[in-house]
């Protein structure tokens, strides 16, 4: 792979960020909360639509792709089938028992593993760190990553990856708590995207334990607070009833 330049990740977190494209809800999240104790940052996603999403995201930067392949709309087949005309991310399929040509096609077309459903946890675990030391995506395949550069800009603010600050459009700084960047740094790497308060908590969960889904509205409103310091002034974050929140500024990276 050509060198790139520092991202979200290597500003939030070191450990290997999987992108889990998986239509189930339930078993999205089990995957996500087991791959996080296990040391991995998850990023969620129910389609070939968020995913691609997610890849064309420069904040963001994916070392494994963990991919279901019965999905609805693309299938995983088709979606890897895609990914190849212009990536290397490793990708382990997800199958059912029965779907043996489909994990013989996702060989062919480039997958680097499958795992079959049911699975046992420590399995999945095992099948991707060995798919990430084999691609030289694991931790202790890569040399020290440099410090991230660059920053993140909405509406007159700049969130600096480097430094980890906010910076106010009147050029002053804004004090931010380890949850509120990640949380921030969540919604900049997903504008105009309705982000659930599961995927939110998810994101931010290292720095506020596991505790409810509500708490993610506490943590939104003290970021608003931040944010949207002006009464009468336009929301940056709104509310999207019985889904979540959604963050509407357009968003720009330098």
């Amino acid at each position: 792979m050509s060198e790139r330049e520092p991202t979200l990740r290597d500003a939030l977190a070191p450990q290997p960020h999987i992108l889990v494209v998986e239509d189930d809800g339930e078993m999205r999240h089990l995957i996500a909360r087991h791959l996080r104790d296990n040391g991995f940052t998850v990023t969620p996603a129910r389609d070939g639509r968020e995913m691609r999403e997610v890849l064309r995201t420069p904040a963001i930067a994916i070392d494994l792709i963990l991919l279901d392949v019965m999905l609805p709309g693309a299938s995983g087949v088709e979606l890897l089938k895609e990914l190849r005309a212009s990536s290397r991310i490793p990708v382990v399929f997800l199958t059912a028992r029965a779907e043996e040509m489909d994990r013989v096609l996702g060989l062919e077309f480039g997958a680097d593993d499958y795992v079959v459903k049911p699975f046992g946890r420590r399995e999945l675990v095992a099948r991707l760190r060995a798919v990430l030391r084999r691609t030289g995506a694991a931790p202790e395949a890569q040399s020290a990553p440099a410090a991230p550069v660059g920053e993140l800009t909405f509406d007159g603010w700049a969130l600096s990856l480097g430094r980890r600050e906010l910076t106010a459009p009147d050029g002053s700084l804004v004090d931010l708590s380890g949850a509120e960047f990640d949380l921030l740094m969540a919604f900049l790497a997903h504008p105009h995207r309705v982000l659930s308060r599961e995927e939110l908590l998810e994101t931010a969960r290292r720095r506020i334990g596991d505790l409810f889904d509500r708490s993610i509205d506490v943590l939104v409103s003290r970021l608003r607070r931040k944010i949207e310091p002006l009464e009468g002034s336009p929301p940056l974050i709104k509310t999207v009833r019985g889904a979540g929140y959604v963050f509407v500024a357009e968003v720009g990276h330098r």
